[in-house]
């Protein structure tokens, strides 16, 4: 290339005529004739005269020298680095361009340089072929000029990844084994996939000469991907040059192309890849339509999102509290732990679920997880399934308390057998069951299945001819593992086995998080809708509803592009068929970008066309006009010039007076404007009130005594008799409690179960009563709270005495039914010979009262709880309901002066001593929970040690 050329050299001749301008400026009129008249000789002594130079200074004329040839120059247009022509005549021209998603930074300095080259074609007179990597329907051909520019015309850049490999393979079946005489390659300059086979490929035409057109390679940089985390949303960019480092602004935008925040990404010096983090709160996040690199309109740095990509709301309800020193061995730990990385989690404040279940669907979730719930209040029943049928997802994991649930509960997906499997133990002669493969249908498609999960409890489904169908996971034996059922918009999902490591080992696995995470993400993003609507399908044919341009833009043409099939837990990719955009409805829509997850850009490298391969830039870059600087420089010579005009004629002799007053006195304005603002800024107002007085409030010094004291409690029924029964019987264990032990409670506390607090009392004593009023709703859901937060309640019906001649159940026991109906309680057995109770204090075979007929039944041991594996449930191990019907409070009752109040049945001083030894025990095993059963099973844990 030549360093400097004109495009109209003629005008150079223009420069001789500078001698003349230059004779013309020095050239002065011949002096005037002086002729005295005598008037005027005294007014010149007195008038100052002024004297006109006979020529212009030297320094005046060469700037207006300077100044015509700056106009002659920039009329004859030098331009800098002119591209040359030099297109070989030996065989036709073939275009091959690059119109993918970077090109539409420089589309019309490629098609300049197409038009050029095109030019330079039909001057030389040998056909063009002109073909894009980038289009559908490519067929080149070769042909003329004027067809060519017609086609370049009619081109334009699209969204999607060039394919070389296919353009080259186009071209050479039109050339169909004719040589080229010289090959344009107007790259975009980033690698693609196939290009090694493409440059092989095109190698084989033998052209006489191969040339590279690339641009500076602006807006290279595209998004790979994007992390909604709990705090953050991450964003993984790449770029093509890697030379120096480069700092780019990432801006999420709403639906509208709004702002709402923005991050930056820092590529260091050699580094290809960088991540961005965008701070703003979970609501807003969900907002975020698409992801944008700022100044770069191009469809590879906008990055679409979806209703997959938002952070789901999941609420946790677990049927027990669980134990906060012992974190493992909580319903919901692993729960919490698989997905908290993924969704925002909500736990409720309150065991109640009652009230909880209400402002949990107040925040409209996307999801409720429920860890081993059987019953719940009965008024939640319909909430839940209006939710449910709004779009919301319940999801549910077995334990003790479902499987004691009645079979005909709606809010699981299919019938539940009564009671749970038990694989593998002692008792049966079943095997534990490994993971059958995942069917091809649901979200767990294409998961691995796990060899190293056993299953050695779960409850059984009823078989259905649906069955098969609502199975999503199953075991080897082909019994169901997870089934799901779909409820209008919404979805049941149930895991046969329990959340924690109880029943299995799949909460320890990564299987259990991928799982849960693929579940959760079929949940709708923003909850239940306001209407039901059609059910999502975990695969689905979508169209499209909205494509992306190579301007990074969203468009409604969705004309000629075919419905892509896309399966749940799956991240499409764009393609030819498919191009980048939304596909779905404007109910629902999955995104499809156009780089998959962790792509990198890279530099094109036509190397393995085998041979050398001259690289120019576009036209409009390198070749650079000088004519705007010499229009630009003459014009300042000229402003200059008048400038000086005037000051030699005297128009800047005389200054007005205000014209150099200094600016001081807006100074002080401003600082003044300044000072007024900070000084009236309105102080921040507290929102918070003192308090009126300084004293405790009311019931405090009563709160304190009870945290201070244990208190034995028991429920006031409104019978006079029973209660003051009640009240003698925990006055007399109480006695007995602080003679033998070191224990010292305080008085017995009568509770209005409806108002009082509870949770200061560890065991609630229940007398049941078929006189008393039925609690309400509200006071079963607070006595049902009390029991999940680690409380124990001691129902006692009394009624061993009435039931011993054989007539079924009484008055009192069928009052427990109502009650425990609306209650969560798990499976129920009387109290083994090896149990906690029958040791933790004396040595005992059965728990009399005034009656020495029914049995103490507690909470059923699991496997997982029995004497050769203790784990802690949600009391430390402790029974949250025990029930009798021996009428403890009537052996315990004394009266004021320690007689006692009733006889029991037959009168026996032993059986009242054995009475007040069970009362002792039960409170030792509610105070010490898994501490005493570790003492009580010392023997088995140092065999199991030894071993």
């Amino acid at each position: 290339m030549n360093a400097l050329a004109f495009a109209n050299p003629l005008i150079l001749f223009g420069l001789l005529s500078l001698p003349v301008i230059w004779w013309l400026l020095r050239l002065t009129p011949p002096r005037p004739k002086a002729e005295v008249f005598p008037p005027l000789r005294i007014l010149a002594t007195v008038l100052k005269r002024e004297e006109t130079p006979a020529q212009s200074p030297w320094w005046l004329t060469l700037l207006r020298m300077l100044l015509a040839a700056a106009v002659i120059l920039a009329i004859a247009d030098p331009v800098m680095n002119p591209r040359a022509s030099s297109l070989n005549a030996n065989g036709p021209l073939a275009l091959v361009i690059d119109n993918g998603w970077s090109s539409s930074v420089d589309w019309e300095r490629r098609l300049e340089t197409a038009n050029m080259l095109i030019d330079e074609a039909e001057s030389a007179d040998v056909p063009v072929s002109v073909t894009f990597t980038a289009d559908t329907d490519n067929e080149p051909t070769a042909g003329t000029a004027s067809a060519a520019r017609d086609k370049l015309a009619a081109a334009e850049p699209k969204p999607l990844v060039p394919d070389r490999l296919r353009a080259i393979r186009t071209l050479q079946e039109a050339l169909d084994g004719n040589p080229l005489g010289t090959v344009a390659l107007i790259s975009d300059g980033i690698a693609a996939p196939g290009d090694g086979d493409a440059m092989t490929a095109l190698a084989s035409f033998a052209p006489n000469d191969v040339r590279l057109y690339q641009g500076d390679g602006r807006g290279a940089v595209a998004l790979t991907g994007a992390t909604n985390n709990s705090e953050t949303m991450a964003v993984t960019a790449t770029r093509r040059d890697t030379a120096a480092p480069q700092q780019l602004t990432v801006n999420a935008l709403d639906q509208q192309g709004r702002s709402l925040a923005s991050g930056t990404v820092d590529f260091a010096a050699g580094s290809g890849t960088a991540t961005a983090e965008i701070s703003a709160p979970f609501e807003l996040r969900n907002d975020f339509a698409r992801l944008s690199v700022e100044g770069l309109a191009t469809a590879g740095a906008t990055h679409l999102l979806d209703d997959g990509f938002k952070r789901r709301r999941i609420a946790l309800i677990s049927g027990e509290s669980g134990s906060d020193f012992q974190p493992l061995l909580q319903p919901l730990y692993y729960i919490n732990r698989a997905l908290s990385p993924y969704a925002d989690i909500i736990q409720t404040n309150t065991a109640d679920l009652a009230v909880a279940i209400p402002q949990i669907l107040e925040n409209n979730p996307s999801a409720i997880i429920m860890a081993d719930v059987g019953r719940l209040p009965a008024e939640t029943y319909e909430p839940l399934e209006r939710w449910i049928a709004r779009g919301g997802t319940l999801i549910r994991f077995a334990g003790p308390r479902l499987a004691a649930a009645p079979a005909d509960d709606p809010l699981v997906p299919v019938r539940l057998r009564q009671g749970e499997r038990a694989l593998g133990g002692a008792m049966s002669w079943s095997e534990p069951q490994s993971l059958a493969d995942f069917p091809t249908i649901g979200p767990f498609a294409g998961m691995p299945r796990a060899t190293d999960i056993t299953v050695t409890r779960q409850v059984l489904a009823e078989p259905t001819p649906d069955l098969a169908e609502r199975t999503w996971a199953s075991l080897a034996d082909g019994t169901p593992l997870v089934t799901t059922r779909d409820v209008d918009a919404g979805r049941l999902v149930l895991f046969h086995t329990s959340a924690e490591a109880t029943w299995s080992n799949l909460p320890l696995s990564g299987n259990f998080v991928e799982m849960l995470r693929r579940v959760v993400q079929m949940a709708r993003a923003g909850g239940a809708t306001t209407a039901s609507a059609g059910s999502e399908n975990a695969a689905a044919t979508l169209p499209a509803y909205r494509l992306l341009t190579a301007d990074g833009l969203l468009s409604t043409e969705t004309s000629g592009v075919r419905p892509i099939m896309i399966r749940a837990g799956e991240t499409p990719s764009a393609t030819f068929d498919h191009p980048p955009g939304l596909y779905g409805t404007e109910d629902g829509f999955s995104a499809v970008n156009l780089l998959p997850p962790g792509a990198e850009l890279a530099a094109f490298d036509p190397t393995p066309i085998g041979r050398a391969v001259t690289r120019e830039g576009l036209a409009g870059g390198e070749a650079v006009s000088l004519r705007p600087a010499l229009f630009a420089a003459a014009f300042a010579m000229l402003i200059l010039d008048s400038l000086i005009v005037l000051f030699i004629n005297g128009a800047f002799s005389r200054l007005p007076k205000g014209s150099r007053r200094r600016s001081g006195a807006a100074a002080t304005g401003i600082a003044a404007i300044a000072f007024g603002l900070i000084a009236f800024q309105p102080h921040p107002v507290s929102a918070q009130e003192m308090p009126e007085g300084s004293g405790a409030k009311a019931g405090d010094e009563q709160i304190l005594e009870h945290l201070d004291t244990t208190h034995l409690a028991y429920v006031t029924t409104g019978e006079a008799d029973v209660d003051r029964i009640s009240e003698q019987g925990l006055a007399g264990l109480t006695e007995f409690l602080t003679y033998r032990t070191t224990l010292e409670p305080g008085a017995p506390v009568g509770l209005d179960i409806t108002r009082d607090e509870l949770s200061f009392y560890p065991i609630i004593y229940w007398p049941v009563s078929a006189n008393a009023p039925m609690p309400s709703q509200a006071a079963i859901s607070r006595i049902d709270a009390y029991m999940r937060n680690g409380g124990t309640v001691l129902f006692d019906t009394r009624d061993q005495y009435s039931s011993l001649g054989g007539g079924g159940s009484t008055p009192n026991g069928e009052r427990l039914q109502q009650i425990l109906a609306n209650i969560d309680i798990p499976p129920l057995e009387p109290v083994p010979e090896n149990h906690v109770l029958a040791r933790s204090f004396y040595l005992l075979t059965n728990f009399p009262g005034r009656y020495n007929g029914s049995a103490l039944w507690v909470e059923a041991r699991q496997d997982a709880r029995n004497s050769a594996n203790q784990v802690s449930s949600g009391g430390d191990g402790v029974s949250p309901i025990m029930i009798t019907g021996n009428d403890l409070a009537g052996a315990w009752a004394v009266d004021q002066q320690g007689a006692p109040v009733l006889p029991t049945v037959p009168p026996d001083d032993m059986q009242r001593e054995y009475a007040y030894r069970a009362g002792v025990n039960i409170m030792m095993y509610m105070l010490t929970g898994n501490y005493k059963a570790d003492q009580v099973h010392v023997p088995a844990l140092l065999e199991r040690l030894g071993q």
